[in-house]
């Protein structure tokens, strides 16, 4: 199945919540062809629990600078994949840079490892984060409108939204989207951040509009995301396969990944480490490079109404 999420997918896609998608949207498919989808409202309405940590964490601007920056060096003095490694790098970090810091999988010095050096070279003349990283650093109180604007121009079209329109429309479904009604978009817009988040509480101002419209237990049950147990998958039955899969001459000699750091990252892995997500991201590269650019793996052609009746057997039905 993972090579036809690469076929379908058509780029390197980094959300194993991709699997999942694929799968249910292949059952919706044998009862309907169009489904509505929630998409949209985390962002709008403040709903990822990220909100709750970067609240938090904008405590850390109260630490002189000087001494934030020390800890960031202590940090990065630290053994790769040593405990609070992490935390020390994170809190040096302000504002925006310290947002992307956290939802990024692979850090600047971890890329540096990653990739071959004439590969690290060409990427770091790109930023594609460029285009909306300074927001935050830009919106003064109003942080987290910002980092809403932020999510609502980079992770929602970027990886929301397009997994969800190509994995229905690998099974012929089209996903509407209501709470990305351009309407509904620009009133959300206006609510202040205040009524946003409150005490612990993400979305509180949707979850305050639909009592009495929706159930109570449906308003408070705990979040929960379409995750996928790839700990258990790569621990298990899955190790040999992603391990000949990453590691193998065929990936090598493309020259783009060092493979001593992608067989430490397995290592640690194994070990009890969570690198479910990054090793998950090197898998869907990998796949991709095979399906579009090595040609490895080969889809059938679809079979065309001209097929059908020209076919040998069509041939004889029409004499």
């Amino acid at each position: 199945m993972v090579e036809d999420l690469a076929w379908h997918l058509d780029e390197p896609f980094g959300d194993p919540s991709a699997i999942p998608t694929y799968m249910v949207s292949k059952l919706a498919s044998e009862h309907v062809k169009v489904v509505l989808s929630g998409d949209g409202g985390d962002e709008l309405f403040a709903g990822y629990d990220k909100y709750l940590v970067e609240r938090k964490e904008r405590n850390y601007r109260f630490i002189p600078k000087a001494v934030r920056k020390a800890l960031g060096f202590a940090g990065e003095r630290m053994t790769d994949g040593m405990r609070g490694r992490n935390f020390l790098r994170h809190i040096a970090l302000d504002g925006a840079e310290r947002y992307r810091d956290a939802t990024t999988l692979f850090k600047n010095d971890e890329r540096r490892r990653l990739f071959q050096p004439e590969a690290f070279e060409m990427l770091s003349q790109c930023d594609p984060c460029l285009t909306w990283a300074e927001s935050p650093a830009k919106a003064n109180g109003a942080w987290l409108s910002a980092l809403q604007y932020q999510d609502l121009k980079s992770y929602l079209p970027l990886d929301i939204l397009t997994k969800v329109d190509r994995m229905s429309m690998a099974h012929s479904i089209e996903t509407r989207v209501p709470l990305l009604d351009h309407k509904l978009v620009e009133f959300a817009a206006t609510i202040p951040p205040e009524f946003q988040l409150r005490g612990r509480t993400t979305k509180n101002i949707f979850k305050r509009s639909m009592r009495g419209i929706l159930p109570d237990e449906i308003i408070d049950r705990p979040k929960h995301g379409f995750s996928v147990p790839l700990g258990g998958w790569f621990r298990g039955r899955l190790n040999t396969f992603i391990r000949d899969l990453l590691l193998s001459e065929q990936g090598k000699r493309r020259g783009i990944f060092n493979p001593a750091y992608v067989e430490e990252l397995l290592r640690r892995n194994q070990n009890g480490r969570d690198l479910d997500f990054q090793l998950w991201t090197l898998i869907s590269f990998e796949l991709w490079c095979r399906t579009f650019l090595d040609q490895a793996v080969r889809r059938p052609a679809p079979v065309t109404v001209h097929d059908r009746m020209f076919s040998a057997g069509s041939r004889r039905a029409l004499v």
